[in-house]
């Protein structure tokens, strides 16, 4: 049997793997190798996610594509309710008939 510390990337006390730590490639010396194989790893981990990741990108952009139809529809129909300018305009109709009543009167 291995003894403890001999290299034996199992743990001789349960038989684990011990746990992968965290590290900084632009403060520890790794070698190329190495750094491949994080690149071939995380490009793994990606892939994987990625059918995921790409639903909810889906899925949002409906959701905001719809609200700002939305948004946009309520905005149009409430101004084609809105009378104020048949308003303004039949105000300007008016002056301009009394200007032309005083122009043409006396």
């Amino acid at each position: 049997m291995a003894a403890s510390g001999s290299g034996d990337p199992l743990d001789a006390k349960d038989g684990k793997a011990p746990f992968a730590q965290r590290i900084d490639p632009t403060r520890e010396k790794l070698t190329p190798a190495q750094l491949h194989f994080m690149r071939q790893v995380q490009l793994a981990q990606w892939q994987k996610t990625l059918p995921q990741r790409r639903t909810r990108n889906v899925v949002t952009a409906l959701g905001i594509g719809a609200l700002v139809l939305g948004i946009y529809g309520y905005t149009m129909y409430s101004i084609s309710q809105e009378r104020f300018l048949d308003e303004l305009e039949d105000e300007a109709k008016a002056a301009r008939a009394r200007a032309l009543e005083r122009a043409s009167g006396p």
